[in-house]
């Protein structure tokens, strides 16, 4: 594995839910990034964040590693999940909700609730 990659396996593997983003999850730098740190921030859910727009190599490494052209990209417990069309739909349908509970992770049930309330 290249140096990157040792990089995100190490960071998924250390934390629970991680988001590759542009930003960071208090100061998202694009719309789609904005979006997924959004619905984790509401939830409640404790996600590390990773800027990819600090470093190159990390931005073009991620969509290497996971074989997904963009980002947003979402891990939990080491998994990936998906981008922010993924996540979108995954909260509107409730199945972000099961993928935390399976996972042991933490979330405010409420929260995810009222998303649905407020798209439905």
């Amino acid at each position: 594995m290249t140096d990157v990659a040792t990089q995100i396996k190490e960071t998924i593997t250390t934390n629970d839910v991680v988001l590759f983003m542009k930003g960071t999850k208090a100061m998202p730098q694009c719309g789609f990034s904005s979006r997924v740190a959004g619905v984790l921030n509401y939830m409640e859910v404790e996600f590390a964040d990773v800027n990819v727009l600090a470093d190159e190599a990390l931005r073009q490494g991620i969509k290497d590693f996971s074989d997904w052209p963009t980002v947003p990209q979402l891990y939990v417990k080491g998994e990936f999940v998906g981008g922010c069309d993924i996540i979108t739909e995954m909260t509107l349908s409730g199945e972000l909700d099961a993928l935390f509970a399976e996972s042991g992770v933490a979330y405010d049930k409420d929260a995810a609730d009222k998303i649905r309330e407020a798209n439905g």
